[in-house]
């Protein structure tokens, strides 16, 4: 069910509200769930003045780049500002590589700080001013949308065994990595410039969904703190889920890929 955008509960102070914010939006087939994602986010520029958006689309079939860049044009066209752009690639290539290659792009146009959002309606816009504002009280590095500290839900759509699964990826991976991070499968982060630079994008290994672990623990390996903010994680509005076999087995073996690596000194 579509959902009117919401407007924020948290309000920043004003030079706050000014800094450089980019959200990267990975698609592949979004059409359906694009325009009422773009609309969530564009209710946010009087809050946000220094808020864009970025689409990365992987050469959608059904036409979704082609819509974000109509999207795209009505939204700039009345601002004093461009608030949203589109990076087509030339194949669908996996969700990590998506983030990685707007992530640089957001960075070399000079974003502070880079927030990686789903266009299928499950995060909730509302509350990227509250990550933005943990962000610059704390200093930290990474600020979690977490579904799994206190305050934190899922939709009532998902079944039992699908929180179940979930649950046990979280604890999973930060077991293997001996990390304290509630959520480090979640998809709905904050990054600071400085962490993405620190990181070094193009050395990042994940194609699929293991890109959230990995990112999140290479910000460890740095340095980095974590911040964990409670959400509420909607089920999709429209369209399927891009969670093939080949990704969940690349998300159970990345773990342990990245701990070796550790013990070696590599990351």
């Amino acid at each position: 069910m579509l959902t009117k955008p919401t407007v924020s509960q948290t309000r920043l102070p004003a030079a706050w509200g000014d800094t450089a914010l980019t959200v990267v939006m990975p698609t592949y087939n979004e059409a359906d769930s694009l325009p009422a994602a773009v609309e969530a986010l564009m209710a946010l520029a009087g809050e946000l003045p220094g808020l864009s958006l970025l689409v990365v689309d992987d050469a959608s079939p059904d036409g979704t780049g082609e819509l974000a860049e109509r999207l795209a044009a009505r939204h700039n066209r009345d601002a004093d500002r461009i608030r949203m752009r589109v990076l087509h690639r030339t194949e669908k290539d996996g969700l990590g590589r998506a983030y990685a290659a707007g992530m640089r792009r957001a960075v070399e146009h000079g974003a502070r700080y880079v927030l990686q959002m789903d266009a299928d309606g499950s995060h909730p816009a509302a509350k990227i001013p509250e990550l933005l504002g943990v962000a610059l009280a704390t200093g930290a590095g990474v600020v979690v949308g977490s579904r799994y500290v206190p305050g934190g839900s899922l939709s009532d759509a998902w079944g039992a065994h699908r929180r179940l699964l979930s649950r046990w990826a979280n604890a999973y991976a930060s077991a293997v990595l001996g990390t304290r991070v509630r959520d480090i499968t979640g998809g709905f982060n904050l990054w600071s410039a400085d962490a993405l630079r620190a990181i070094d994008l193009a050395s990042v290994d994940s194609a699929g969904y293991s890109f959230q672990v990995e990112m999140k623990y290479a910000a460890l390996r740095r340095g980095f703190g974590v911040m964990e903010v409670p959400i509420h994680f909607e089920d999709r509005t429209a369209g399927e889920s891009k969670m093939s076999f080949a990704v969940q087995l690349e998300s159970m073996a990345m773990p342990w890929r990245l701990r070796a690596a550790a013990a070696r000194g590599m990351r």
